[in-house]
């Protein structure tokens, strides 16, 4: 599924002295959510900012290890550092570790590959993976920032939550929705109407609306207060999709939702905000 596209203007800083850490986290952001590495020219093009305030941002990031310079070409990377903060992040998951075992259950069940998303303000990015055993694979990755509104996961978080906090997440989205596939929902209203049958069945599909062929179903993984905070996919290809696909995946992935969920809920102390 294709990430998010990098956003061209600088954030604003709202709080007094959060201004150069905003940099920063703005000029990381588009380091990582580029294909290529980038030059300084490019990164300054792209973020907005002039050019000595990226090259004084740059330096401090590469001096922190944050990010890595090519030797020759000067192309900027993520650096060792942010990747080694980022893998004891990912390892510690209260949430990953949680629904690993029921997701690697899931993947062997469908023989499909399995995702595993939280929210991530506009998006939602993925922080497990388990691929299908087909020799076809999906171009996704752990850490990749998916749209909210033509994902399964996505929608199945979406569809979930109580009518105040969904409108206030649909507020923020972009408008007109970003269109990606023939498929892609694209505007507000008709994303309401998914939302509803979504929210009516228990699960949401992502209809070809990432990627040509691929078809997913998705379902919210739910928190001790009953509010979503995450959602799992099971994706398949169209060509290969079983005839009874309620039975084959949606069953399978209701439960793998309900048994994460039960072992959240059983988790002590357990809170939202310490799940990710």
């Amino acid at each position: 599924m294709p990430a998010s596209t990098p956003v061209a203007s600088p954030p604003t800083a709202q709080v007094a002295g959060t201004a150069a850490f905003s940099k920063f986290m703005h000029i990381l952001q588009l380091v990582a959510d580029t294909s290529d590495p980038m030059t300084i020219a490019e990164l300054s093009k792209l973020s907005g900012y002039p050019r000595p305030t990226v090259y004084r941002t740059v330096a401090a990031l590469l001096a922190e290890r944050l990010l890595a310079e090519h030797p020759h070409t000067g192309r900027l990377t993520l650096g060792p550092r942010l990747i080694q903060l980022a893998s004891r992040s990912w390892g510690r998951s209260e949430l990953r570790l949680a629904a690993v075992e029921a997701l690697k259950q899931l993947r062997d069940v469908t023989g499909e590959t399995v995702h595993l998303a939280v929210p991530n303000g506009q998006h939602m990015v993925y922080i497990e993976k388990l691929e299908s055993p087909s020799a076809v694979q999906m171009n996704s990755r752990i850490g990749t920032n998916v749209s909210l509104h033509s994902t399964a996961v996505g929608k199945a978080y979406l569809a979930m939550l109580d009518r105040a906090s969904q409108q206030a997440v649909l507020e923020t989205l972009p408008q007109p929705l970003p269109h990606y596939m023939p498929n892609t929902v694209k505007d507000l209203k008709g994303l309401r109407v998914l939302l509803e049958q979504a929210r009516q069945r228990g699960w949401a599909v992502d209809d070809e609306e990432n990627e040509a062929g691929i078809y997913c179903f998705g379902a919210p993984i739910v928190g001790r207060d009953g509010m979503p905070v995450a959602a799992i996919s099971v994706s398949t290809l169209r060509f290969r999709q079983k005839p009874d696909p309620e039975t084959a995946y949606v069953a399978p992935l209701l439960q793998a939702c309900r048994v994460i969920s039960q072992r959240l809920a059983e988790t002590p102390a357990l809170s939202s905000a310490d799940m990710l």
